[in-house]
């Protein structure tokens, strides 16, 4: 048999396959960027649309398909004899049927030039041995689709008779007909759609990822400087309060002494119910006037004893990673009574101590 060369198919940049790459990315591009932005803005039906927006797409790609499947179903497959060129397993060694890709020549009955074609069958183990270099085997094709090749493993006994007996010629290597590539202009488009519908999503909801942080503080020039240094104080009738700036701490040695004079400087004497302490924030509530409460002069407590029971209760209350700590300083039960409570991991524990700082009970964490 003569063999004649035929040229490899040309590709597909067909205005269809344009239109279909650019609907491809830009549905792709559209659904990433809603899904990534409406995490970000903490938006429930944008996420949603990101998610849905490919399933239905993939649907309507489906559905938009199955005229044209039905149509290939319709025609007939063709037979021919083929030739086995080369053979090679390539997976599925552990199962019964394994996967070998065939480099094989078709010799067509008709008018179409016998050319050569790479695919991939499953074949069984059992069957395997009757594949072999320079074999004839039975193959069948879609006529308009010639690199779909298949092995009929069991073909009519006039085609297993003509392919006992025949005697094919090896189409040149280069003669490999192969499907039709869709060539690299529908790959940029692709791409090109896939870029603008992210950044036209990005720019639809720039507002909202942009300006969440910011919409929430005042202007840059109504906002007040704070440095490492710095401190605020705050003070009524009822209470008053001193926060600390970065950098800077109540168990620091003399703040907590000159916080608790700038709150109660000018004010009557003894006239305190708590006194709350935290590693930046102090708190002390006065006693209304005429209130017959137990009170008691802030300046009496023993702020100097502070950062040693605020150590004593991280590190002997079993809080072993000690996260926050509160001292808290009142008179309802007739003396003067400091509670430190430390927070972790592990749970809260406190100790009391009396009106000198000394410890008077424990309570370890539990």
């Amino acid at each position: 048999m003569t063999i004649t060369q035929g040229a490899p198919p040309p590709t597909r940049s067909t205005p269809v396959a344009l239109a279909r790459g650019i609907l491809t990315g830009g549905v792709i591009g559209a659904s990433l960027a809603a899904f990534v932005v409406g995490c970000v803005i903490e938006s429930v039906p944008l996420c949603v649309t990101g998610v849905v927006l490919p399933a239905v797409y993939g649907l309507l790609f489906f559905l938009a398909g199955v005229p044209r499947r039905a149509r290939e179903a319709a025609i007939p497959p063709r037979t021919a004899l083929a030739q086995i060129e080369t053979l090679e397993a390539v997976g599925g060694e552990a199962t019964s049927d394994v996967a070998v890709r065939f480099d094989v020549t078709v010799a067509p009955d008709d008018e179409i030039p016998a050319y050569r074609v790479e695919f991939t069958q499953h074949i069984n183990l059992a069957d395997l041995p009757d594949y072999r270099p320079g074999g004839v085997v039975v193959v069948q094709y879609p006529p308009d689709r010639l690199w779909k090749v298949r092995i009929v493993k069991r073909p009519t006994p006039e085609w297993e008779e003509r392919a006992a007996g025949a005697r094919l010629d090896a189409a040149p290597g280069p003669a490999v007909v192969k499907e039709p590539s869709e060539g690299c202009a529908v790959g940029f488009v692709t791409l090109l759609a896939l870029l603008l519908a992210a950044a036209g999503v990005i720019l639809l909801f720039r507002a909202d990822l942009f300006d969440k942080d910011t919409s929430a503080r005042p202007p840059a020039s109504t906002q007040p400087s704070v440095s490492s240094t710095s401190s605020t104080t705050v003070v009524s009738s009822a209470a008053g309060t001193v926060s600390l700036g970065p950098g800077r701490s109540f168990l620091d040695k003399g703040e907590l002494r000159r916080a608790v004079d700038s709150l109660t400087k000018g004010k009557n004497t003894g006239q305190a119910l708590t006194v709350v302490v935290q590693d930046q924030l102090l708190s002390v509530v006065f006693a209304p006037t005429g209130s017959q409460a137990s009170r008691f002069d802030p300046a009496s407590v023993p702020y100097e004893r502070f950062p040693a029971l605020v150590d004593e209760a991280r590190s002997t209350l079993g809080i072993s990673s000690p996260q926050t700590w509160q001292i808290i300083t009142e008179r309802l039960t007739g003396s003067l009574t400091v509670l430190v409570r430390v927070t972790g991991f592990d749970g809260t524990a406190s100790l009391e101590a009396n009106g000198k700082g000394e410890v008077v009970r424990r309570t370890p964490a539990r």
